[in-house]
């Protein structure tokens, strides 16, 4: 998948669809590809389950995390606002993990033109058929479009990350290819890939054999676990 990602990543999805884990692996593996690659965590919504948590984990990576100080008030975050200008402009790989929803997605759109005047954006749409609200194509059509309207850009991708956490199975993943499908249609855009625990990711490609299977790390856990 990463070989067909724009320069600027955009994640985007419903609350607890996987939008977090995604970036961090994505932004660790454009790293890994010789990319000099920036997470930014854009989510001022949710104190929990943000790239921001995974500032070790970047900073041993040798990549650039850029969070806003004051996540979940509504105080003013200049210093994230002058640091990410200057990053789209740069043109530099950058993954950006956004909030879940409208709520989240309207801190983006603060970004959207200048996002639009680099002309190379991906904003990957992350689903998760077993979260509620996003259990048919129509119920994740409309969070879409809710978060296109607030963030003013759109969609170029659907990723399904559709999981049911540490008792995910293969099979699981494997039937919720039709809801992806009928999904991405719906928003006229290509499902670009189905993300997958590394440590099943082949048996899901036995399953899905006309699918693209991105293996992924599972960082973003549950406090228990």
């Amino acid at each position: 998948m990463l070989e067909h990602l724009k320069p600027i990543t955009i994640i985007v999805g419903h609350y607890g669809s996987g939008k977090t884990n995604l970036a961090v692996n994505l932004a660790l593996d454009r790293k890994a590809a010789g990319q000099d690659v920036a997470l930014v965590d854009l989510d001022t919504v949710n104190p929990y389950f943000r790239s921001a948590d995974f500032k070790g984990l970047a900073e041993q990576a040798g990549i650039e995390l850029v969070a806003p100080v004051y996540a979940g008030t509504n105080l003013d975050i200049p210093s994230l606002t002058a640091r990410l200008d200057a990053l789209i402009e740069s043109g530099r790989p950058l993954v950006i993990d956004v909030g879940g929803d409208d709520a989240g997605a309207a801190a983006l759109g603060r970004y959207s033109g200048l996002i639009r005047e680099q002309g190379a954006y991906d904003l990957l749409y992350v689903v998760n058929r077993y979260r509620y609200l996003t259990r048919t194509a129509p119920e994740a059509l409309e969070i879409l479009w809710e978060i296109q309207k607030a963030s003013r850009l759109q969609v170029t991708g659907v990723v399904n990350n559709s999981n049911l956490g540490e008792i995910t199975t293969p099979e699981d993943v494997a039937d919720t290819d039709t809801f992806a499908k009928e999904t991405a249609e719906s928003c006229q855009a290509p499902l670009l890939a189905v993300s997958v625990n590394r440590r099943f990711a082949a048996s899901v490609g036995d399953l899905l054999r006309d699918r693209k299977i991105y293996p992924i790390s599972i960082y973003v856990k549950k406090p228990w676990e």
